[in-house]
This record gives structure tokens, sequence and C-alpha cells, in this order.
């Protein structure tokens, strides 16, 4: 059952959200002063914000150790399934999702975890799965990184598999899996009315993109141009639907320069990704996403230096309102159901584009006024 009440499920053609303002930097790997600090404070300021202005949702990720540089980027970091329950608790439209790095919690302990979110926030709750990649981050956690992602996915959908069954059953259960043996296994509370909170999975991986395709609501992949984009989308929704009686909404994630003027927008592009970005960061995080992400073809990984450094190498939106709103509906002509954004500074950066952007959305059909 889709949740009338959860914004991922509102009548907008075209979602949009934001990514990643629970870390420091954001998705901007940069030294400029005016970069995002993501203080409880500002995040909080900037939930309401979203609340404000309409947007569909708040994404955040699950980071525990960052990339050093001048910045140490996204060092700082809030966890991501307090930080959904104390933005849900203090806003009333939007919906916030946790990131749950399946490796790094018990599915059982998750499950009632999950579930009393969704009940504080009268069923905004929503919830994204990942599988891993950061080996770093399995190091610090004294754990091994399956070298293969199908070993993940194994792993990931087992995990999974546990919830949604701790979820549903009125009974206690027993389990004995691949990776986890439970005895007498039990959740409460469930999630509000009996159903499910919206499932994501971000991933553009073969592996990635299956396991979306059997569990999730949507998928987040990232695109390298419109082109590749539509098809990544035809794939996917014909895969969940032909193996799994499924439909399956496809986002992407961009980072966004809007200016008056679209040579201000370029200007302000290079100044903060050209000439202040932080390029040991830069060159770290590539390294690690060419070691053991499936984020990125990796052939062309050092071509995206510079897309790194201005918003972790997704899709660029820069430009003047006009040309920020024209590209966002190319993503939705794709066929895509939304999008993730990030900006240098959310706060203030999120102001114009609310005003200047969505009305021209909203002109082009993919969303409805307030």
């Amino acid at each position: 059952m889709r949740r009338p009440y959860n914004a991922m499920f509102n009548r907008n053609r075209f979602k949009l959200g934001l990514f990643s303002p629970n870390c420091a930097g954001g998705m901007a790997i940069t030294t400029v002063p005016e970069r995002w600090q993501a203080s409880w404070q500002n995040n909080l300021a900037l939930a309401k914000l979203a609340d404000d202005v309409g947007l569909e949702f708040l994404l955040p990720i699950a980071r525990w150790t960052g990339y050093g540089g001048a910045t140490d980027f996204q060092g700082d970091s809030l966890e991501t399934i307090t930080w959904a329950a104390g933005l849900l608790a203090q806003t009333s439209r939007v919906s916030v999702f946790a990131t749950a790095h399946t490796a790094f919690s018990h599915p059982l302990m998750a499950a009632k975890q999950f579930a009393t979110v969704d009940h504080l926030s009268g069923g905004r709750f929503g919830l994204n799965i990942v599988c891993g990649w950061n080996q770093p981050e399995y190091e610090m956690f004294g754990l091994a990184l399956a070298e293969d992602h199908d070993t993940r996915y194994r792993y990931g959908q087992e995990w999974w598999d546990i919830i949604r069954r701790a979820w549903q059953s009125e009974q206690d259960f027993d389990w004995h899996g691949e990776f986890f043996k439970l005895h007498a296994a039990r959740c409460t509370p469930k999630p509000l009315d009996g159903s499910l909170p919206p499932l994501m999975n971000a991933g553009s991986s073969a592996q990635g993109q299956g396991f979306a395709a059997q569990n999730c609501d949507f998928l987040f992949t990232v695109i390298i141009d419109t082109a590749s984009g539509a098809e990544t989308v035809r794939q996917v929704q014909a895969m969940a639907r032909e193996r799994f009686q499924r439909e399956l909404g496809v986002f992407t994630t961009c980072y966004v320069v809007c200016r008056a003027t679209q040579r201000e927008a370029e200007e302000y592009h290079h100044h903060y990704a050209v000439d202040h970005a932080d390029t040991a960061a830069v060159e770290r995080l590539m390294s690690l996403m060419g070691m053991h992400a499936h984020s990125f073809p990796r052939d062309m990984i050092g071509a995206l230096r510079t897309q790194f450094a201005a918003g972790h190498g997704v899709y660029p939106l820069v430009g003047d309102a006009d040309t920020v709103a024209r590209r966002i509906i190319e993503i939705a002509e794709a066929g895509f159901a939304g999008a993730s954004l990030a900006f240098v500074n959310y706060l203030d950066e999120l102001p114009y584009f609310a005003a200047e952007v969505i009305p021209r959305l909203e002109r082009a059909g993919l969303r409805l006024p307030l």
C-alpha cells in the first residue's frame, strides 16, 4: 500500500528533495568559507525551509569518517536515524529518509528503530538501504568489505528480508540464513497502519539496480547525460515489471548552481570547484570510488574531476533559472520521477531556487502549486 500521507507518493509528477545536508560540505568538495556546515541548527532550519517550499524529501548520507584534505570533506556528519527522527518531529509535510548501512546495524535493532521513527512522524519516514562500498569505514568497524558486489547485495537482501518479516509477522519466527541465525525473532511496534515506509536504494551497478527492482519504491542512479539516463530508466523499469511485477520510480542526483545570469552561475562554479577545490579530498574520494564503488563508469572517473569537486561527481545544473529549469525538464522527459539536489550552501541558495526554478517547473506541468 502506498501511503497517501507520505510526500513521496503525492501528485507531483517530478519529486524534488535535498541530498547530504547532514554531512559537512554537503556534496561540494571545496574550501570556500561559505561551504555547508552540517550543524543541527542548520539542518533544522533547512528542513523547515524544505517543508515551507514544498519539497518532497530530505535524504542523508550515512558517513562515518571523512575524506581528508584541507576540509576533511564530510568528516563531520549527523547520524541519519536520529537526524531523521529529530527533523520529522519538527516538520509537517516533508518525508525524511534514514540511510542505513546493512553491515553496521543488526536487522532486528534497525527494524525497531525505523518503526519507532515511523510512528513518531505520522508515516513520513523513509528508508534508504546501502549495501556498502567504503572500505575505510568497514575497517573502522573492524569488518571486511566483501570484494564482490554479489556478496554485499546477498547480505543486504537477507538483512531487508528479516526486517520485512519482523514487520509483517504476527508470530515470533526463527531464521536460518546465509548471514543471520535468529531465534524467536519479533518486532514491535510495526510500521504505521501496517504499511511499509517508502524504500529506496542508490545504485548504478547491475546488482544495485536488481535489488531496487525487487524491493524498492525508488532507485537513485547517477547519470552522465540524459540520453544514457533514459536508457537506464527503461531497462530497470522493464526489469521491475517483467521479473518482479513491480513499478519502480527512478531518481537521479544533481548539484545546483543557480544565479540571476548564466555567466554568474558559471563563474561561481569555477570559483568554488576549480579555484578553491579541496584537491586532496577530491583525489581521495575518486580513488575510493574507483576501487570499490560502481556508481560511475571507471574509465570516466578521472574526467569527472571538476564535477567531483563541484558535487561529488553527480549531474550538474549550472545556470540561470531558465537553464536550470530546462535541464530538470529534460531529466523528467528522460523518464525520471525525481531528483535530489545539493548546493554549496543549502540555506543560502534554496530560497532562490524555490522562488525562480520551481514556478517554472509548475508551468511545465511537472509540479503542482502549493
